[in-house]
């Protein structure tokens, strides 16, 4: 042990030995005897961090001197004049102008755009037509034009103006409302610049140009980069939009996306804009999805699309627990439409699809898509999970048709019970119970678990843990029976607005 006085003259030494050693290594090194390679104490040997030897294209005008002789403005004389899809963020799409003041700028912008004259004159003599403007892009060098179905809806006539303003009269081949895509053909002999669609998805954060007609200035070129992929924007059973950020506007609906090898990605669809400018934020039609449709239109004008005629929903986590099932994956059966494939096959309610010829279901929209892309008549295997085990079900699909709905009148009675636990009142719908069907949700308490499954009052509960109910009282003997399986939530088969669907409630209540 030392004392302080010790430490200035160890150091002194320590010092000295150091100012010895560097000199030496120094005359070696400057003799060039040896190598010195200076390592610092305790650092940590780091990996080289990522690095991207790739550069942004200087300027996107080779794509674009390309491409652009390609895509073309589409006028159409209707009845009625269509607006853009615009996703307006509330679950709907909205008026384009809706949420922009009358006395706005861009509201006289597009008032003097959009026609020149007297207004009054105009009001004295009101067309008796209405025109759209669009955008498309020729996919063949015969004239076949592609652009979406809401820009051709309703319309009589139809016109396709090339980039360089000559004008071609063109007839609708075939259009398909629920993927909004539409093909039109100019028949002349004249051969077209045309451009075909890209085989491989696009990489999100991958640059894309977008050439339309927005607010009738045709040919615009405006640039960004795949925002995301698969969004699902609530515009129809197959949305898989891809979302970009170049600029989209109102007119660039049937314009073509595209990569820097000039292949198209997407067709424009959609844009998200509250007020009804770009901002930011549009949807194309991925490519896969149009080449599909677009074959279908060109064979035989309309679009044929397996059926299997069932209502689904998505299985949460909760919902999983209920069935036993392993985790939340598949589509679960809320209703089974009648006289359908899956009526036939022996399709019920609770039933969850797993997968469809061994190709696994994630969600309701997967199944969809799935069941689509066969055609009618066409003999599937449906892999369900089914009183706690998979099973397969085969199944002849049927032919797309819209779903028929069937309202019923409900008369509540004065005889309620009320599950505290569970936060609902339930009333009878016939107090005998011979001929009701289900058991009305006379009142949600704020605040309990019903409340948070968005149960409202007026809706019937159909089943419960999968036994058919009539009463109040066949909830509670339901109940009961679940909670001594030991089960930790129930399953409730609720109609709600004359549609079905499974609600997962926390079984601590008998």
């Amino acid at each position: 042990m030392h004392n302080n006085q010790d430490l200035p003259t160890n150091r002194s030494i320590w010092m000295s030995r150091r100012t010895r050693l560097l000199a030496g290594v120094m005359a070696l090194g400057a003799a060039g005897l040896m190598t010195v390679q200076t390592v610092v104490p305790n650092q940590l040997a780091l990996a080289d961090p990522v690095r991207v030897e790739r550069n942004a294209p200087a300027d996107f005008s080779d794509v674009v001197k390309a491409v652009q002789p390609a895509v073309v403005s589409v006028r159409v004389k209707q009845a009625a004049t269509p607006r853009m899809m615009n996703f307006d963020g509330q679950g709907g799409f909205g008026d384009f102008f809706g949420d922009v003041p009358k006395d706005h700028p861009l509201q006289r912008f597009f008032r003097e755009f959009g026609g020149r004259g007297d207004e009054s004159r105009r009001e004295r003599q009101p067309r008796q037509y209405g025109l759209s403007q669009g955008s498309g892009f020729f996919i063949s060098d015969d004239g076949y034009v592609v652009t979406n179905h809401h820009v051709i809806d309703k319309g009589t006539e139809f016109t396709v103006i090339g980039h360089d303003g000559k004008e071609y009269e063109a007839r609708l081949i075939g259009a398909d409302a629920r993927t909004d895509l539409a093909l039109l053909k100019v028949d002349t002999d004249e051969e077209f610049t045309y451009v075909k669609f890209a085989d491989d998805a696009p990489h999100v954060g991958e640059w894309v140009v977008a050439i339309g007609n927005p607010f009738g200035l045709g040919g615009s070129v405006t640039a960004g980069i795949v925002s995301a992929r698969g969004r699902d924007i609530g515009a129809g059973p197959y949305d898989d939009f891809i979302q970009i950020d170049a600029p989209v506007n109102r007119g660039n609906s049937g314009g073509p996306a595209f990569n820097m090898n000039g292949e198209v990605i997407g067709v424009n669809a959609a844009i998200f804009s509250p007020s009804g400018g770009n901002v930011g934020i549009a949807f194309a039609i991925p490519a896969s999805t149009a080449t599909d449709v677009l074959m279908d239109l060109q064979d035989g004008g309309k679009v044929t699309r397996g059926w299997l005629g069932v209502q689904i929903q998505g299985v949460s986590e909760d919902i999983a627990e209920s069935l036993d099932l392993d985790e939340a994956r598949g589509a679960i059966v809320s209703e089974v439409q009648p006289d359908s494939p899956a009526e036939a096959a022996g399709l019920r309610s609770g039933d969850t699809i797993l997968a469809v010829e061994g190709n696994e279901i994630k969600g309701p929209r997967d199944l969809s898509k799935v069941i689509a892309g066969f055609d009618p008549d066409t003999s599937v295997d449906i892999t369900v999970w089914r009183d706690g085990r998979e099973q397969d079900v085969a199944v002849k699909l049927g032919s797309l048709k819209e779903p028929a709905s069937v309202a019923a009148a409900v008369k509540v009675t004065p005889t309620e019970t009320t599950l505290e636990d569970l936060g609902l009142v339930l009333s009878a719908t016939d107090p005998s119970g011979e001929k009701s069907e289900g058991v009305i949700v006379a009142d949600v308490k704020a605040g309990g678990p019903a409340a948070e499954k968005r149960l409202r009052r007026g809706d019937r509960i159909l089943e419960v843990a999968g036994a058919p109910v009539k009463s109040p009282a066949d909830v509670v003997e339901a109940l009961s029976k679940a909670e001594k399986e030991g089960r930790k939530a129930v399953l409730f088969r609720v109609e709600s607005n004359q549609n079905t669907r499974f609600v997962a409630l926390p079984m601590n209540a008998a």
